[in-house]
């Protein structure tokens, strides 16, 4: 496989600063290095380039860097349109918002190809607030919403080629959902799976219905992955922690039924701050993570991708 490395160094959308620091940490780490270990290969195509401010009318709800994250938004579709035409696109965040631009452009060379994009969102956040509901005017919160096409976003994000269709999107390990986007989801098709439902009937059972739609529809699908879905003592380089997430094995089985779908299409790694991590732990479990889900096992047989 040809995985195309794309770094979106942008910290904007929440509030510690760090994490346009998380691509070449990662890269750092020897996350192309674990890649062709594992017989891929591996071209890196360098950051997006940091856009000027998009022209944006005044928002009347306080929103943060809300002209430069729009920018940010449109030149990371631009990107992800253009890697989306062959290989396995990655991208490195930086912070959910980039999501908002990769997820974009997947959707509308999925749309030209004629095939359904699906969404696998592995957050402890919804990410579900649109720009009137957001209480803390941090842009990493609203990027599903966005492309799901909720409304509020016209002249302030860019306009959406090809919105997910919310009954082809599933969210996966939340913990930390405010009563807003509590109320979106509950009137959405969206697949929304807390930790207490991973407790109750197990990540895997979860994860194989979402996967068995995906392929019943001959669909493409993306990863969303934020570290945050983890448990902050395995993965403490997170600006926004909380805590009970998902366990080590719990991530990795997930990664694992991933890779034996045979159904994922391109990622994303978002989130991770190197300045808050122990000694790189974070990246290098992020690393392990993105290696199960392209073929990585403990025997070291893996079928291929």
């Amino acid at each position: 496989m040809n995985c195309k490395l794309i770094s979106v160094p942008v910290e904007q959308g929440q509030p510690v600063p760090g994490c346009a620091l998380g691509p070449e940490a990662l890269k750092g780490a020897g996350l192309a290095a674990a890649l062709r270990d594992l017989g891929h290969e591996v071209v890196d195509l360098g950051p997006v380039p940091g856009p000027q401010p998009r022209c944006v009318p005044d928002h009347p709800n306080h929103l943060k860097f809300l002209p430069e994250i729009s920018a940010w938004i449109e030149a990371t579709a631009a990107v992800a349109y253009e890697a989306g035409a062959d290989g396995f696109p990655i991208f490195l965040g930086g912070d959910h918002s980039i999501s908002a631009g990769s997820v974009s452009g997947l959707a509308r060379r999925a749309a030209e190809q004629g095939r359904p994009l699906f969404v696998l969102w592995m957050d402890a956040h919804s990410d579900f607030h649109t720009l009137d509901t957001t209480t803390s005017g941090n842009l990493h919160g609203v990027p599903l919403a966005y492309l799901c096409g909720l409304p509020g976003f016209e002249n302030y994000f860019p306009p959406l080629p090809a919105p997910l269709a919310p009954e082809r999107v599933c969210i996966l390990g939340l913990r930390s959902v405010d009563k807003a986007e509590r109320e979106a989801l509950a009137g959405s098709p969206v697949r929304a799976y807390d930790m207490s439902a991973i407790d109750r009937k197990g990540i895997g059972p979860l994860l194989e219905s979402f996967l068995d739609e995906v392929r019943a529809a001959n669909g493409l699908l993306h990863v969303s992955f934020d570290v945050d879905f983890l448990d902050p003592p395995l993965a403490p380089g997170v600006g926004t922690p909380v805590q009970g997430g998902a366990t080590f094995r719990e991530a990795h089985l997930a990664m694992e039924m991933l890779h034996e779908s045979g159904l994922v299409t391109s990622l994303d790694v978002v989130e991770l701050n190197p300045t808050l991590d122990e000694r790189g732990r974070t990246a290098g479990l992020a690393i392990e993570l993105v290696g199960s889900l392209l073929g990585k096992t403990i025997t070291g047989r893996r079928r291929a991708a």
